[in-house]
């Protein structure tokens, strides 16, 4: 990029959400945007999680674009050598690359009062943009907890998501830890070749069979031939889990049976009684995400894994110490402690009209319009914002849904001319806040009974979204103005404000001042 370059659109990442939003822009005739990738090739998390057994927990024809049907998945759910493949795929099909910006890791983004425009800093330069979208995503920066006695470890250290593909396990004494989806799947994947495995476990999560196979070359061909019934099959996926939300939202006693499911799974795979009462949850399903697995179980039982009923407390040179007093001698520690995910360290990266960090804006819980705007940020949407997440189907209807509401975001600029830009009112904020945390109250996610990474530091769930997608589909199809207030930056010609008048180079236009604006519907 050049020192002057400036943009109409800057979108910040390169995973599911930012090539969702580059291929929208590019729908919407809009052309004249870049996509801000820090890596240096596409993916997101699925370049970023490279780790042994890596896959995804949705199938694969729920989990892919809509307008980027993939008729040729290998299997029913896809391992990450094939999703990132598939994104390499869109990137190429929709001729995203001219607009890719490699090795370009965002510093700091800031709004502009004087020129207004968002000045962007970069590890490669300096540019400006009309609007930004942050599609960064809550999954991009991996979480090691402060353990004291770390930093003296002689042996190897890395997270899940940053897998250290040069050293070898084999026949070293590895300790995993965490219990999420991500150690479900490099347990079995490594316990065949390391000497000892230690599981250290703070809560144990609930194991549902993982229904996976080879789609047969029959399908495939017929998917092929007949694009419908890649749709239809997308359409029964999607259908089953909008008929599951119920449950998860509103009436949680319901998953006792799928409770009484997984306890049986667990009994099949474990026999050992002291082992099975350590691995049973004592909260109910579905407060957390329910995890996929056929091998997590049956590698636990091997006789060179050892689980540790307890979080790991400190480390004192090679020997970790668990909170219950139990220790464990170790080579290597591999961290599955998931992401910053309430607390997303690219908010620390945006400055608002305020001159305020998102971060600030942020300290009492994330909180957006819709999942995609927050107030003082003007032209600054997010692409699986505050409460978008998912606890039973595909974070990939999310994404559509908020690249509906960008589509009609930047329609509405457009209709409204002139250099403007639409800053969420903090009343409309707030009461959708207050709309979504009133229906989270009788989840299973806030009376499970678990702690989880879905709520932040005050135990507010500010991650999942308490609806269908159907719902949220509804509630992103199109910008209401009246949530918003438009701003104008000034003519040229305005002469510079008396002393008695307050000083500001931004006008702001209430609701009022733009009825009978024209709204433009997204497609879906």
């Amino acid at each position: 990029m050049t020192e002057h370059e400036h943009v109409r659109v800057a979108v910040i990442g390169s995973g599911f959400g930012g090539l969702g939003a580059a291929v929208r822009l590019r729908r919407e005739g809009i052309t004249d945007f870049v996509v801000l990738e820090r890596a240096g090739s596409v993916g997101g998390t699925w370049r970023d999680n490279s780790y042994p057994g890596c896959a995804c927990d949705v199938p694969s024809h729920l989990y892919s674009f809509s307008f980027a049907p993939h008729p040729d998945w290998p299997r029913t759910f896809s391992g990450q050598e094939h999703i990132r493949a598939y994104l390499e795929h869109v990137t190429d099909v929709f001729g995203l690359r001219p607009h890719l910006r490699f090795d370009s890791e965002v510093k700091m983004m800031t709004w502009d009062r004087e020129k207004f425009r968002w000045g962007i800093e970069t590890s490669r330069g300096f540019l400006t943009a009309d609007v930004v979208v942050s599609a960064t995503g809550p999954l991009s920066d991996p979480r090691i907890p402060g353990i004291p006695g770390i930093d003296s470890f002689p042996g190897k250290v890395f997270h899940s998501a940053r897998w250290d593909h040069d050293y070898d396990l084999r026949g070293k004494r590895v300790a995993m830890i965490g219990t999420g989806a991500s150690a479900i799947q490099i347990v079995p994947a490594i316990q065949p070749d390391v000497s000892r495995l230690t599981l250290f476990q703070r809560t144990p999560p609930w194991v549902m069979p993982r229904v996976d196979r080879a789609i047969t070359g029959a399908e495939r061909w017929l998917h092929k031939q007949l694009p419908f019934t890649t749709q239809a099959r997308r359409g029964l996926l999607w259908g089953i889990r909008e008929l599951q939300v119920q449950a998860f939202t509103k009436r949680p006693g319901e998953l006792g049976l799928v409770e009484r499911l997984a306890r049986r799974n667990m009994t099949r795979a474990v026999q050992d009684p002291a082992l099975r009462a350590k691995l049973t949850p004592d909260y109910r399903i579905g407060c957390k995400r329910i995890l996929l697995s056929n091998t997590y179980y049956p590698a636990l039982t091997r006789s060179n894994v050892d689980v540790v009923a307890s979080g790991l407390a400190k480390i004192d040179g090679s020997t970790l110490v668990a909170a219950d007093g139990s220790t464990a001698e170790v080579d290597a520690i591999i961290f599955g402690t998931g992401f910053h995910v309430t607390d997303m360290p690219i908010a620390d990266r945006v400055v608002g009209a305020e001159g305020r960090t998102l971060a600030e804006a942020w300290r009492g819980g994330m909180k957006s319009l819709r999942g995609a705007t927050a107030a003082g940020f003007p032209n600054w949407m997010t692409i699986i914002g505050p409460n978008t997440g998912l606890g039973n189907s595909s974070m990939i209807l999310m994404i559509e849904s908020q690249l509906n509401y960008m589509a009609d975001y930047m329609r509405q600029l457009d209709v409204l001319g002139g250099r403007a830009a639409l800053d969420a009112r903090p009343d409309a904020v707030e009461g959708w806040n207050d709309r979504v945390q009133e229906r989270m109250l009788r989840t299973v996610w806030n009376t499970g009974g678990c702690t989880s990474w879905y709520l932040d530091a005050n135990g507010r769930n500010t991650t999942i979204w308490p609806g269908t997608t159907t719902e949220f589909r509804s509630a992103t199809r199109r910008v209401d103005l009246g949530e918003y207030e438009v701003l104008r930056a000034p003519k040229p010609s305005v002469p510079e404000p008396s002393a008695t008048e307050p000083s500001t180079t931004e006008s702001r236009t209430k609701n009022s001042g733009t009825k009978g604006t024209k709204k433009v519907e997204a497609g879906a």
